[in-house]
């Protein structure tokens, strides 16, 4: 068995095949660094197959230490991170609370309380190697043990809203609904290995995700509650935490962290609430130095207000999607109506004034490297309303419902536009978050924001799979479970897009969603912030940030 070590530069056959592709152009470059960042390559390694040299982490200037940074972004009410469902969560409590591995800004893996990892040639066995003198700030050194103890709760199927069991699922026993016996081992303080049930190139990717932020051994005998007993191993601590109004951690000053010492003095995060209005008014006024997103509408007046623009390409969505557990929408002829009577690119140009890529109902993006072209569909109202008919639901009222914020709801109402200019009646109901997300997953007809994953069979797994927590669809089709089963245990590109030509097929065809298109993302902040840029999953890292004021 060939082992390959995070951060050489030796790789399997199929990423030389990868790089290959790459180099021609038939595939991503953002993709395949993912790939073979995760399968052992450098940073630099796995530039110089695609011919490019790596890019230099050097500042232009020497990082200043001192003040306090103030971030537009909500303060949602927190618990588990294992069960997040908002990235702004978890931005505020990673902070204290560190991932074993980051997904970067290059696309590439990096490890973070880990610091490497090898994994063999079919993905069925990991090697952890933990960083050493990597300390809690309680005192506590890390450990293996607390590594353990993360993958154990993770593989929970069980417990509520844990969709981090959907990202390690190849080490859970299906009928426990635990971690299969022997799936995770200490091998020493500073290693744990883990043997999977099944081919998985996709578990190192799973560990950048948001909930899957490392919390200490006690965890759950503490209560389970990350801000009162905020216990972490990162570069702040939690000072305040105010639901809906404040978030503030200052650097931290129990214990050494072991990335050094943080520039910034702290930050503080504010809620402004959902109309974006607020916070730009708090831009002209110097309240804030950077906020979390600029939506698409807000976009050009914060360009004249002499703040630097960030942005990024990504596979970050919106879907339309149906709930086949309430009628009508158990019936499929319905689904594929909805779907019908909708045009993709003329909801991108309403919805998100155009600033993005038309999306195709099957929630595998272009810039994914297992993404397979499917043959482009178009708009029919009239077989649309025939369809609607011939199910006998001509005139069932569709209700849609979406959040408020503005970019959501003029994708909700372009959609709805859509559907009744095809003779469909609609409903729309607009919804604060604070209402919406307490049964996200259980409406009939609604809208949600799907952040990106660096691989589209990460994010099909999560959403669509059959039983997983995040299965907002309520989506089971053997067939289609089976064919992504397939798809996860390719780590060859060119293997892996044929079986997704035929996952994206049945997906698109279940008429499950309307997926109207790819987001670019946008931030905005002061010219006195520095080291720090968008992020194609919203992931916010302040550690290295500093301020020149």
């Amino acid at each position: 068995m060939t082992l390959f070590r995070s951060d050489g530069d030796r790789v399997p056959g199929a990423i030389e095949a990868m790089a290959k592709e790459t180099r021609a152009g038939r595939m991503d470059r953002r993709e395949f660094l993912a790939l073979a960042s995760a399968f052992g390559a450098s940073t630099a390694f796995a530039y110089g197959m695609i011919g490019l040299a790596a890019p230099t982490k050097a500042l232009a200037e020497e990082p200043k230490k001192g003040g306090t940074l103030h971030v537009a972004m909500s303060v949602k009410a927190q618990k588990d991170p294992r069960t997040y469902d908002w990235t702004e969560m978890a931005n505020i409590t990673r902070c204290w609370l560190e991932p074993l591995v980051r997904y970067t800004h290059q696309f590439t893996f990096e490890p973070v309380l880990l610091e490497s990892w090898d994994v063999n040639d079919d993905a069925t066995e990991y090697t952890l190697h933990l960083r050493k003198g990597v300390t809690w700030n309680n005192g506590d050194a890390f450990n293996a043990d607390d590594v353990v103890s993360n993958l154990n709760r993770w593989c929970e199927k069980e417990a509520s809203g844990n969709s981090m069991a959907a990202r390690v699922g190849a080490l859970i026993d299906a009928k426990t609904g635990k971690a299969q016996d022997g799936a995770i081992t200490k091998v020493d303080d500073h290693t744990v290995k883990l043997k999977l049930n099944e081919p998985d190139i996709a578990i190192i990717p799973g560990l950048t995700d948001y909930p899957a932020l490392v919390v200490h051994r006690d965890f759950d005998k503490d209560g389970a509650d990350p801000i009162k007993k905020p216990i972490g191993t990162g570069a702040f601590e939690l000072v305040s935490y105010d639901v809906g109004q404040k978030a503030i951690v200052k650097r931290r000053e129990n214990g050494k962290w072991w990335g050094g010492e943080t520039p910034l003095d702290g930050v503080e995060f504010i809620d402004y609430g959902t109309d974006f209005n607020a916070t730009l008014n708090a831009f002209e006024s110097g309240e804030i130095d950077l906020d979390f997103e600029t939506p698409a509408d807000f976009i050009d007046a914060l360009d004249k207000m002499d703040l630097v623009k960030s942005e990024v390409a990504t596979a970050t969505t919106l879907v339309a999607r149906t709930n086949i557990t309430h009628k009508p929408y158990d019936d499929q002829r319905v689904r594929n109506a909805l779907q019908m009577a909708v045009d993709n690119d003329a909801v991108m140009q309403l919805g998100y004034a155009g600033r993005g890529t038309v999306g195709e109902n099957h929630h595998v993006a272009p810039i994914h490297p297992e993404y397979y072209p499917l043959p482009k569909k178009t708009r029919d109202a009239a077989a649309a309303k025939k369809l609607m008919a011939d199910a006998g639901q001509a005139d069932f009222e569709h209700e849609l419902i979406t959040v408020e914020d503005e970019w959501q709801k003029n994708t909700g109402d372009a959609i709805a536009g859509q559907l009744r200019d095809a003779g469909i009646k609609v409903k729309r109901t607009v919804l604060p978050g604070s209402t919406f997300w307490n049964d996200w997953t259980k409406y009939p007809y609604s809208m949600t924001i799907w952040y990106m994953r660096p691989l589209g069979v990460q994010v099909l797994a999560l959403g669509y799979r059959s039983g997983e927590a995040w299965n907002e669809t309520a989506y089971a089709n053997p067939e289609f479970d089976a064919k992504l089963k397939q798809a996860l245990s390719l780590a060859d590109p060119a293997q892996r897009k044929e079986v997704m030509k035929d996952v994206e097929q049945i997906l698109q065809d279940s008429g499950v969603i309307i997926q109207p298109f790819w987001q670019k993302l946008y931030c905005h902040m002061s010219k006195k912030v520095k080291n720090y840029g968008m992020h194609q999953t919203y992931e916010m890292d302040f550690q290295n940030v500093w301020l020149d004021a």
